[in-house]
């Protein structure tokens, strides 16, 4: 029996020793129960009550979903909006032309005339969150078929939608956590009109580009201002020229008093999605199997994209967008792999488990959890594989393949309707619009050569086994002969379809190929690994509830992208030996990276003329020097871009937008020596605003808070 206890205590110190005051993804609602107390012995000067109520404003009321992909917060009474540039880029794309480059030179509005209507972007706030577990799992009989309880839930969650938002004009989310152990219900508010404010020039917002992604030190003033506008009664409307400016339940004072290092910190967002409660069998295949393998395809994508981008100023452009996304990824998952090393996060997992076993000793439901992981993940290996090599490569990469694939349904149609034939006619200008046909056959020919050699022959088309020894001309001759590379064809095709043309879509040699992934995707590779994907999820339930049941401790759920709070400190890291990044980054650094004509660190003018006058205005610290970016350890993911970075008085000191590179394993694993997030300091933003921009006005509706050297000495 002793021995039993020791091995829980031991299992709590393990597990949890990193579930500390910095690591963390918490419901909001909980904070009181949960966290309140630690934040407070950190720094915090507020209660749970500040930071979330149902009743009174509170923080929550400030901090929005930005169009369902960000985070936004409010920092005016006249629903002025603050999110990163890269949140708002598509819109701020969107609104630009050849006369007028919004992305290259940015974009202030001098009144609300002149700021620009963006139809389908939303902005959400939450309500409420109840807890509505009960309500979805209480009438779910345990006998049920996995079909008829998946319906049995879906069910019982838009019933319990329904009756809370009935006769309102607030919608409801409810989501699973803790791989559905529990179920939230989030009232939601989202307004309809919301528009482009400003935004600096490319040169600032994404100052850094793709070569600074990921990385520390940082220098890039990635923020850009929207505004929500609502009806005569404060409420949500389409838009209309009637709407006027949102008075919102509560704003941010904005804090030009700086931060220091050791500061309490908190991150309010919408992150997207994380896998904490992984096994050691998981990060293993993630680190050794999965990871590599997208790794050296996205190497292979890339290589390819160089040659041509760099002997072409036209594929440059065409392929710029295209490059940046691929190597993204591919640049995370190289640190996502160097920080589980790091971690020594495998071995981690397999102490948790070993003192899992011993703590649940004895009980039959949990004798055999672990084998049974091991085994799925075992079974699943060459499916997560093929599915991977299947999205990577032909779905992905080989985009006369992608384009292919939208004519599927067409093939299948007795009968095209109009809206299927629109649709395709601006899949197709969208395609060709960025389009390269060497680039693309090239692609093919390196990455199915992959496809052939390191995929169980179960999974390779028969065209590309019996072609594999004249693989480059196969392609070669597909490119040449298929009609989904040829733009005039295409559309003088597409332009007088009919039905019985299907045949000739049906010939194509693109197309056949295209057909044959599918059919093996189809029918062998997605039923099974969705069904092992299932299983693993339902063991994963049971050991999460496990956990909760048998180990003291607090448990934060995996993001979902729900309403979450992060908390920290202010912090500087040391990546490897003998390097100490300090936590904050100035201007001499913009200045020492100008590149004049670079994609990534050219300078408007202007700005630099500011930085050389060091004409910052009442934004610089203390020192004269004018701060860009700062690191703390509050635990982020996607999804918390343009999140509001709070001080311990609940006031703006920051905008998220970014991960160190050492820290990208934060979604399987935390780390509080190598996990921090990235944002942009909030007088940073003001400067450029204010004596870059010239727009002043915006900065007047703001709440700035700056106390005195005599206030900051009583403190």
């Amino acid at each position: 029996m002793m021995n039993r206890i020791i091995a829980v205590i031991a299992f709590t110190l393990i597990s949890f020793g990193t579930l500390t005051a910095k690591e963390g993804m918490w419901l909001p609602q909980l904070l009181k129960s949960l966290n309140e107390s630690e934040m407070k012995s950190m720094g915090l000067k507020l209660s749970a009550e500040d930071i979330y109520s149902v009743n009174n404003s509170s923080l929550k009321d400030a901090v929005i979903s930005f169009g369902g992909f960000c985070t936004g917060e409010m920092i005016s009474d006249q629903g002025l909006i603050l999110t990163n540039h890269h949140c708002g880029y598509g819109r701020i794309q969107s609104h630009s032309s050849v006369e007028n480059d919004y992305l290259t030179n940015g974009y202030w509005a001098n009144n609300h005339s002149e700021e620009f209507k963006n139809p389908g972007l939303t902005a959400t706030f939450i309500i409420r969150i109840e807890d509505v577990t009960d309500e979805i799992l209480n009438s779910i009989s345990a006998d049920l078929t996995k079909e008829e309880r998946e319906k049995a839930i879906k069910k019982a969650i838009d019933s319990t939608a329904k009756l809370a938002t009935e006769g309102t004009h607030y919608d409801a989310v409810i989501k699973p956590f803790y791989y559905g152990n529990e179920y939230y219900m989030f009232i939601t508010e989202t307004f309809k009109d919301v528009r482009l404010v400003g935004a600096p020039p490319s040169s600032i917002g994404k100052f850094g580009g793709d070569t600074d992604n990921w990385m520390w030190p940082r220098h890039t003033g990635d923020f850009s201002l929207f505004r929500i506008y609502a009806d005569k009664d404060n409420k949500p409307a389409e838009y209309s020229e009637d709407n006027v400016p949102f008075k919102p339940r509560h704003h941010f004072p904005i804090s030009l008093n700086g931060i220091k290092k050791g500061d309490f910190t908190m991150v309010y967002g919408f992150p997207g999605r994380t896998q904490e409660y992984l096994t050691s069998y998981a990060i293993q295949q993630i680190k050794e199997v999965i990871n590599p393998r997208r790794i050296d395809i996205r190497e292979k994508a890339l290589e390819v994209m160089d040659k041509h981008m760099d002997a072409s100023d036209e594929v440059r452009i065409k392929y710029a967008s295209k490059y940046a996304s691929i190597a993204n990824y591919w640049k995370k998952w190289l640190g996502e792999n160097r920080g589980l090393e790091k971690a020594n996060a495998i071995s981690m997992k397999k102490e948790q488990e070993d003192l899992f076993v011993k703590a649940t000793a004895g009980k039959p439901k949990y004798d055999n959890l672990m084998n049974e992981f091991e085994k799925r993940y075992t079974a699943i290996e060459d499916y997560e594989q093929a599915r991977s090599y299947f999205i990577e490569i032909p779905y992905r990469k080989v985009e006369a393949i992608g384009l292919a694939s939208a004519f599927r349904d067409l093939v299948k149609s007795e009968e095209p309707t109009e809206e299927q034939l629109e649709k395709l006619k601006k899949r197709i200008e969208t395609h060709f619009k960025d389009y390269d046909y060497a680039t693309d056959m090239e692609l093919a020919q390196v990455l199915f050569k992959k496809y052939q050699t390191e995929l169980p022959e179960q999974f390779v088309p028969k065209s590309l086994k019996s072609n594999q020894s004249k693989l480059d001309g196969y392609v070669k001759e597909m490119h040449d002969e298929s009609i989904f590379t040829k733009r005039k064809d295409i559309e003088e095709f597409i332009a007088d379809y009919s039905a019985k043309d299907a045949k000739k879509i049906e010939k194509d040699p693109i197309f056949q190929l295209t057909l044959a992934f599918w059919d093996i995707y189809d029918n062998q590779i997605r039923p099974e690994y969705g069904r092992l994907s299932d299983e693993i999820d339902s063991l994963s339930k049971i050991y999460v509830a496990a956990l909760r049941e048998f180990v003291p401790g607090r448990y934060y759920p995996d993001a979902n992208s729900t309403l979450r709070l992060a908390y920290g400190k202010v912090d500087n890291y040391e990546p490897r030996d003998a390097v100490n990044y300090e936590f904050f980054t100035t201007t001499e650094g913009i200045i020492e990276k100008y590149d004049p004509g670079s994609d990534d660190f050219d300078l408007p003018d202007n700005l630099i003329q500011l930085i050389e006058n060091e004409d910052y205005g009442q934004y610089a610290d203390e020192n004269g020097h004018m701060p860009v970016c700062f690191t703390a350890s509050n635990h982020t993911t996607g999804g918390n871009s343009g999140s509001p970075v709070i001080n311990a008085n609940g006031e703006l000191i920051g905008l998220n937008f970014d991960r160190n590179w050492e820290g990208t394993m934060s979604d399987i694993t935390y780390d509080i020596n190598q996990c921090r997030n990235i944002s942009v300091d909030v007088r940073y933003v003001l400067f450029i605003v204010d004596k870059f921009a010239g727009a002043t006005h915006l900065i007047e509706e703001m709440t700035l808070v700056k106390n005195t050297a005599e206030e900051k000495k009583g403190e």
